[in-house]
């Protein structure tokens, strides 16, 4: 059996049908990060609905140029979250076979459930496609174990764009945990949650990491502290999409940064 009929045969054998929606994730934007599921999908859709971290490297896969663009960014003007849901539905209603493609994984920070929930209200069928959240590729580039005996026992995936609000998570209580933090979408506020962790105990010495733009040609990292980590990453010009990594995990980087290919 050649290697393209083994790949396929892994591939689950679930049809795309006409007036479906299938939520899938993109993974953190170079296309080795796709599942085999995702890939098929992008030869398969008829119509390819995508948020702006979707990568043109993946985008460039699909066997459509049917694309439609609802991304969006912090700061700037963006498609409303029941305008996306009205279109993946009028599409679906159309006979198209939809992919609602995301960056990451669609249930993680990807607002896939409120889809999801959406179209079951609808009454449209629809299917999740798992992708790789941006967390997990970006800490296995720069050599930063998301767990590690020792070190810690959990991990927190969190976002930051509330903070500072009365919809902000207690970062207080995530701070005295002493575990690891990941946190997406906080590039703006990175300022208020370093100092509402240090606030909850998490010494101004604990490591960061900033990751910017994780597997694409944009890609950069830094390192610092809690209580430098807003000044270097002004001084070095960091910008969204970018995750933090704080906690003792990110120290394995000098470690694990010896010898890697």
């Amino acid at each position: 059996m050649h290697l393209s009929d083994t790949l396929q045969s892994l591939v689950d054998a679930s049809v795309f049908e006409p007036g479906h929606v299938w939520l899938a994730g993109a993974g953190p934007g170079h296309p080795r990060y796709l599942t085999l599921e995702v890939v098929q999908a992008l030869a398969t859709a008829d119509v390819i609905v995508h948020d702006a971290l979707v990568s043109d490297a993946v985008l460039s896969l699909a066997s459509t140029d049917n694309l439609v663009f609802v991304g969006k960014r912090g700061g700037r003007p963006s498609v409303a979250q029941q305008d996306i849901t009205a279109k993946l539905i009028e599409l679906a209603r159309a006979g198209k076979r939809v992919l609602r493609l995301k960056g990451g994984d669609p249930f993680i920070f990807g607002r896939g459930g409120e889809e999801a929930e959406a179209l079951v209200e609808a009454g449209i069928c629809f299917r999740a496609l798992p992708g790789m959240t941006s967390a997990l590729a970006a800490l296995a580039a720069a050599n930063i174990p998301a767990t590690m005996r020792g070190l810690s026992r959990s991990i927190t995936f969190a976002t930051g764009h509330a903070a500072g609000t009365p919809d902000d998570l207690d970062w207080k209580a995530l701070a005295r945990t002493g575990e690891p933090i990941v946190v997406y979408m906080g590039m703006s506020t990175i300022g208020t949650i370093t100092g509402l962790l240090i606030e909850g105990g998490l010494s101004a010495d604990t490591p960061v990491a900033v990751l910017m733009a994780a597997s694409t040609p944009q890609e950069r990292s830094l390192t610092a502290t809690l209580a430098t980590v807003e000044a270097e990453v002004k001084r070095q010009d960091f910008a969204a999409p970018a995750l933090v990594v704080i906690g003792r995990i990110v120290s394995m980087q000098t470690v694990l940064s010896g010898k890697t290919t």
